[in-house]
């Protein structure tokens, strides 16, 4: 059969990324979750692994959410109203009141005129920067921008695609003035947060240079900012990188209600007329099913959660958390990327220790992730953790305790 052919060839591709390092192989498969106790945060229990308990830190969780009894009594409530999926795209029947309740809600705790839900944030992006992008655009974005990011460039094609170094304000200015006299339109995008390091783009600057070379451009300079790692884990209210740093001028904001907010989905807040645009012309919003009624009345839960005293709470005590952490590393020799967010990179800056490192948390009851070359650049390899309001300060010395004991007998 000629199928056998074409499984050959796709078993050879996989062979080569493994050969690479880039194969992500087995998953972990969470059989049950063990609830908070005493001075332990949840447990998780792995299939294969029998009554080995696990310290999850590797999670976008960071509010630690997902199981907070008003999200699930939400879900639950709006399951039983509405059932449990849309039926249908938006524009059919697939609109339902809680999916218009949450967009309001988006909108208004990031003071724009208007929000709009798609599937995921992944979703959001490749739906968002096509529709925006002709043939007239020139698209600058930072070299370490998410995967999504770099697909939804690549499926629209734009006039001009320029990378700028990581951060690199001069580069980006220089990438402006580059696309003078030869586009109509510029968007800057950039993530808020990069996942892989925890370091943020200073938006407060981007955004006045958006405004400042708008008027050298026909259709104007505009920015769009993924801070999907941000909302929620960011800022002093939770409301990301645009609070953290102050920012003006950024157009268009995408996040996720999965991370932070413990649900599923993406959405994205800027001025009505550009959300009345992105509906009409969008096609993953156009052709692809919301999410369920149920998770945006649970997503409408975890957004009052944290725009409340509780939320405060939450973000604190991550924040705290967080200080703790690095603290602990660097006290017990190791090199950090510190920063206000809860993603602490340890950096190894070796392919065969990070390997062995995560080898040796994971048998110790500690889900933890390494980013290995070709993922990251030699001598950028690291452990990412990332801490949730869910931690404790025992889980986080227990953490640390296998890391001295690892470092000691290295």
């Amino acid at each position: 059969m000629s199928i056998n052919r074409l499984e050959q060839k796709l078993m050879e591709k996989l062979t080569d990324l493994e050969t690479k390092g880039t194969l992500k192989g087995r998953e972990m498969i969470i059989t049950s979750i063990k609830p908070p106790e005493g001075d332990k945060g949840p447990r998780y229990l792995l299939q294969g692994h029998g009554d080995q308990e696990f310290i999850r830190i590797n999670s976008n969780a960071y509010l630690g959410l997902s199981r907070h009894p008003a999200l699930v009594q939400a879900e639950e409530d709006a399951a039983r109203l509405y059932g449990t999926g849309p039926g249908a795209v938006r524009f059919i029947s697939g609109t339902f009141i809680p999916h218009v309740q949450l967009e309001k809600r988006l909108a208004e705790f990031h003071a724009r005129e208007a929000a709009m839900i798609f599937s995921s944030a992944y979703a959001t992006i490749m739906g968002v920067l096509p529709a925006l992008i002709d043939s007239e655009t020139a698209v600058i974005s930072d070299a370490l921008n998410h995967n999504c990011i770099i697909n939804a460039i690549r499926l629209a094609r734009p006039k001009i695609k320029a990378v700028y170094a990581h951060l690199d304000m001069n580069d980006l200015e220089a990438k402006i003035k580059a696309a003078m006299d030869q586009a109509r339109r510029v968007l800057i995008v950039t993530d808020g947060i990069f996942s892989m390091r925890g370091d943020y783009a200073p938006l407060d600057i981007i955004g006045d240079m958006a405004a400042r070379y708008s008027p050298k451009f026909a259709e104007g300079v505009h920015t769009i900012v993924d801070d999907s790692h941000g909302v929620g884990a960011f800022g002093r209210t939770g409301r990301g990188t645009l609070e953290y740093t102050g920012a003006a001028g950024i157009d268009i904001l995408v996040a996720t209600l999965g991370k932070a907010f413990g649900v599923n989905g993406g959405y994205l807040v800027a001025s009505a007329p550009v959300v009345s645009y992105l509906k009409e012309t969008a096609p993953f919003y156009i052709y692809s099913n919301p999410i369920a009624p149920a998770e945006a009345g649970a997503a409408l839960t975890a957004l009052e959660i944290l725009d409340g005293p509780e939320g405060e709470k939450l973000l604190e005590h991550m924040r705290t958390l967080t200080q703790l952490f690095e603290q602990g590393l660097v006290d017990l020799g190791f090199e950090v990327l510190r920063s206000a967010h809860p993603i602490v990179p340890l950096m190894i800056r070796d392919t065969s220790k990070t390997r062995e490192m995560v080898q040796y948390l994971n048998a110790n009851g500690i889900l933890a992730t390494g980013l290995k070359y070709p993922v990251v650049p030699k001598g950028d390899e690291e452990i990412r953790f990332q801490i949730s309001a869910e931690h404790t300060p025992d889980d986080l010395a227990y953490v640390l305790r296998c890391l001295e004991k690892f470092h000691k007998d290295k």
